[in-house]
């Protein structure tokens, strides 16, 4: 088991500062639908990233003498891909697309794509404040307020509007895209995960969430049953869900983890489980951090830990191009590989 960071733009200062703070390897946000450049000099192809853009990405993330452990994307957000979603009249044509791309970052040597299956995006109902008065993200069931993450226009809620989006529809094109997408990632030497579904609610604004349950994640890995089709393991999400209440959090670990469908892991924590929660920083969360990796580590999960959904603490500045400040993310990132000092008994080169 190792560390990572996430980060959304390869610059210099981000590079080497993960390099000084003992990070090993890199998750990328990027993919389809998603412009790869300034991480290169290589011009964008007209409908997508290609070969040489993946490739451009490796050796710059290499350069540092970091290890890019996969790229994470929510293409499905993107009104462009929304036939995938719902089964439009060109989904076969915009899975091609994407297919072509997945195609090139398997041979480009990204050995992971994760992505989501939320067409409108995170939702979140207000704000709290946590240790030291730190301001962070809040969801409530009942609250009035509930919203996307993601500002989403008229012109796209009316687009929405125009699709089957009942969860029988969309769980047919999920499993559509799955039986479809999953012999193209065998192929190109690349495994293929999703986040579940924050948070996991059955329908947001219209739209049917699918993964938001224990049941449902399993339902997702046994379309096809392949390494190629695995679960990006947000561990804050799947600590929102009603099955993480009395223990159920470590039994859906280790479930996911023995049959090697955790891709990687979001180490992060919540205040508690649905019908109500709020963000905290990895330490102050109810779910209990070393139990959680000592049971990866028992079920054999060998991937890595990155942090995610970092409070901004008082005085930060941005992470250049990424989300989260320097500092918050850091604690995180110390935290992390404390912990797997602790579990392991291994520290980073």
């Amino acid at each position: 088991m190792k560390n990572a960071w996430a980060i959304r733009i390869a610059t210099d200062e981000v590079l080497e500062t993960s390099v000084q703070l003992g990070v090993e390897n890199i998750i990328f946000y990027g993919g389809p639908g998603v412009d790869l450049l300034p991480a290169s000099d290589v011009p964008h192809g007209k409908d997508r990233n290609t070969y040489e853009h993946y490739v451009a990405l490796r050796e710059r993330v290499e350069s540092y003498g970091l290890t890019i452990a996969g790229c994470e994307n929510g293409f499905i957000s993107n009104p462009r891909f929304y036939d995938i979603a719902f089964g439009g009249p060109k989904r076969d044509e915009l899975i091609d697309l994407v297919a072509a791309e997945i195609t090139d970052m398997g041979r480009a040597g990204i050995p992971i794509l994760a992505y989501n299956w939320m067409p409108n995006s995170v939702w979140r109902s207000g704000g709290t404040r946590i240790r030291g008065g730190t301001d962070v993200t809040a969801w409530d069931n009942a609250a009035r307020d509930q919203s996307s993450i993601m500002y989403i226009s008229d012109e796209t809620q009316a687009l929405l509007a125009e699709y089957d989006s009942s969860a029988e529809n969309m769980w047919e094109c999920l499993e559509y895209w799955i039986k479809t997408i999953t012999p193209v990632a065998e192929s190109a030497g690349i495994r293929l995960g999703i986040h579940p579904d924050d948070p996991p609610v059955p329908e947001l604004g219209g739209v049917a969430r699918l993964l938001g349950s224990f049941d449902a994640c399993k339902r997702l890995t046994s379309i096809v049953d392949s390494p190629h089709n695995g679960i990006e393991f947000c561990q804050g999400t799947f600590s929102e869900m009603e099955d993480a209440r009395n223990g159920g959090i470590y039994d859906m670990i280790k479930y996911f983890a023995e049959r090697d469908k955790v891709l990687y892991v979001h180490f992060r924590n919540v205040s508690s489980t649905l019908p109500s929660f709020n963000e905290e920083f990895i330490n102050t969360g109810y779910v209990d951090m070393k139990r959680a990796m000592e049971t990866y580590a028992a079920a054999g999960y060998e991937g890595v830990f990155m942090d995610d959904h970092c409070p901004e603490i008082i005085g930060d500045t941005a992470f250049p191009g990424n989300w989260g400040g320097y500092r918050s993310r850091i604690f995180a990132q110390g935290y992390i590989q404390a912990m797997l000092e602790a579990v392991t008994g291994k520290r980073p080169d």
